[in-house]
């Protein structure tokens, strides 16, 4: 794993701290089988101006993207405009796969992050199967479950999704008292001699 960042100095410390290596952001985009883009989305135009036109470093490249284009009131900044996702794919021509971006960063300090409930899940948007199955095996091997959700078309509803759950925590809400047991939704539907319960016993009287 190498560390490349906007601030050498926090790449540095960044890899110190892990045992890592450190690098330019030109050698993080070149390095390993994979690179995480984990920038905030105001600062990714800039990172990839500074790769080259055209995708530069990133072209054809492995690419997961863990950015969240989220502003002031909880609400994308990319407006009705194309996702976050869609625009990174296309400025960079790599290998995409939208993931690890529903969750907070300190989610994923957890060894491993895992609840009550079980291991979390990570929704993955790509049109690239080889690097899709790639990311897969990165979840499992954090102890998660890779979600297999779509193509990269569906990544715009993973970014408003991910956008509604941040409101809901900095608002105080726990997301998962909106949702049924899966069970409960899954389950065929009762008949109507199921929903009146069963008839009661008549009563013999002497």
């Amino acid at each position: 794993m190498l560390f490349g960042g906007r601030s050498p100095e926090r790449a540095r410390a960044l890899a110190d701290r892990t045992g890592r290596s450190a690098g330019t952001l030109r050698d993080a985009a070149g390095f390993g089988d994979a690179v995480l883009l984990a920038l905030p989305y105001d600062a990714v135009a800039g990172v990839l101006a500074a790769l080259g036109a055209d995708g530069g470093a990133l072209r054809g490249r492995m690419l997961v993207d863990c950015t969240n284009a989220v502003g002031p009131g909880f609400r994308l900044t990319t407006g009705t405009g194309p996702g976050a996702a869609r625009t990174i794919a296309e400025a960079t021509g790599a290998r995409f796969v939208k993931a690890f971006n529903h969750l907070p960063d300190a989610g994923w300090r957890r060894p491993p992050p895992a609840f009550a409930e079980g291991p979390v899940a990570v929704p993955l948007c790509g049109d690239d199967p080889a690097a899709l199955e790639t990311v897969a095996t990165l979840v499992r091997d954090l102890g998660c479950v890779p979600m297999p959700v779509g193509g990269l078309d569906r990544a715009a509803y993973l970014e408003a999704t991910t956008a509604f759950l941040i409101g809901l925590w900095h608002s105080g809400h726990d997301p998962r008292s909106l949702l049924p047991p899966f069970e409960a939704v899954t389950a065929p539907p009762r008949t109507g001699a199921e929903l009146r319960g069963p008839r009661p016993a008549p009563i013999v009287g002497g």
